[in-house]
């Protein structure tokens, strides 16, 4: 690793936006290919476009798999609780306050939706801001939902592109 320092990001982040149309601040891509099985739940490979992002995944034990990898829920719960600590800690900054101790924890339950038959996720998100009011912890915990979005995306979903390529 080189000997930048590393800093937040800056308070500018939270400034709206009053453009008519999406404007990408940054772009990945991960692709997922099916490791010896095949299959990319059960053995596949994830990579990012920049490579910092190579994992093995690994269908959990409660499929019946070895669970000696990561899988798809872990991921994103990590992304989500990521994206969620740093808005939160965005809006800490800007109150002038101080968090230490804050930690965000997003659980992921994957499952059977009754309203179509298939499957679903469940994310219950919980925060611990220690020395911060609580009532001063759950207005910034609204605003973090409302600013996050990852948050955003569970709320009201996304705009999904999905293509077929040669």
């Amino acid at each position: 690793m080189d000997d930048k320092e590393l800093v937040p990001p800056p308070l500018s982040l939270l400034d709206k936006y009053r453009g008519r149309d999406f404007q990408a601040l940054y772009t990945t891509t991960v692709t997922v290919s099916g490791g010896e099985t095949g299959h990319g739940r059960t053995s596949g490979i994830v990579r990012s476009d920049d490579g910092n992002l190579n994992l093995e995944l690994r269908l959990p034990t409660e499929f019946g798999g070895p669970g000696d990898g990561t899988n798809p829920e872990q991921l994103f719960a990590a992304g989500f609780a990521a994206c969620f600590h740093g808005a939160l800690n965005l809006l800490v900054k800007r109150a002038s306050m101080d968090a230490p101790g804050m930690a965000v924890q997003v659980q992921v339950s994957f499952g059977r939706d009754p309203m179509d038959g298939g499957y679903a996720l469940v994310i219950d998100l919980r925060v611990q801001m220690p020395g911060i009011e609580r009532s001063a912890a759950e207005e910034l915990v609204r605003h973090a939902e409302r600013l996050c979005p990852y948050a955003k995306m569970a709320r009201q979903g996304t705009v999904n592109i999905v293509t077929v390529v040669d």
